[in-house]
């Protein structure tokens, strides 16, 4: 099986991360996949955006939720770099994706946009809340979905398959051969973040997981070669 290896909010450690600018250098470098965070605007907008304020990527300040698309369109996102929102990113690269839904409320949003455009082969749908992965599975035939943990146990596999989930995606810091283990027995993918140095690389390719999530791209080509 290929090791994937996903693009952290396009490659997050070198470029801005989750704008178009990262998201085209992610897909340049030949990574798999490309990762990025959802949220919703005031008016509704499905915004690229990791937190759930503007502080810490933009020049701006406040909660997304109480700017309307407009207000986030006016924001410096890094290097002029503009606050995308999901449709733009399918059309500016054409690598798959993993949507990953910050905001729960955003689920419903992602499946219309994904069932509207046939979307379902090619963007995996990833979260914290296992809430959102619940409610988007039966709204989008056929779709995807990981769930996401930072601080977890085995219960993680149990979560996973109460959820519907296919992929886990784990914290590599906590992560165990047990966890492993039993979630190979569930029969689900795990991919380990985030992957950044050779140290963590081998660590997950040692445990045989399936993929990593790095910030940087050179590890797509260093992986191959890691054993």
């Amino acid at each position: 099986m290929n090791f994937l290896t996903i693009g952290h909010r396009g490659v997050m450690g070198v470029e801005p991360e989750n704008t178009l600018r990262s998201f085209v250098a992610a897909q340049e470098a030949g990574l798999d996949a490309i990762e990025l965070d959802l949220h919703l605007s005031k008016d509704g907008a499905l915004v690229v955006m990791h937190d759930t304020d503007v502080d810490r990527t933009t020049d701006g300040t406040g909660p997304i939720a109480e700017k309307t698309l407009a207000e986030l369109r006016a924001l410096d996102a890094g290097r002029g770099e503009r606050v995308p929102v999901f449709e733009e990113v399918l059309e500016a690269v054409q690598s798959p994706l993993q949507a990953e839904i910050k905001d729960a409320q955003a689920a419903r949003a992602l499946a219309e946009v994904m069932n509207e455009r046939g979307l379902a082969g090619r963007v995996e749908v990833s979260s914290f809340h296992d809430e959102a992965i619940a409610e988007i599975k039966p709204l989008v035939p056929g779709v995807r979905t990981a769930l996401i943990a930072s601080r977890y146990g085995t219960d993680i596999v149990d979560r996973a398959v109460q959820a519907g989930a296919e992929t886990v995606c784990l914290n590599i810091r906590r992560l165990t051969l047990e966890i492993v283990e039993r979630a190979r027995k569930a029969d689900l993918r795990i991919i380990g973040w985030v992957v950044n140095t050779q140290d963590q690389l081998r660590l997950v390719r040692a445990f045989g997981l399936d993929g990593a999530t790095t910030d940087h791209p050179e590890i797509k080509r260093t992986g191959r070669f890691t054993a």
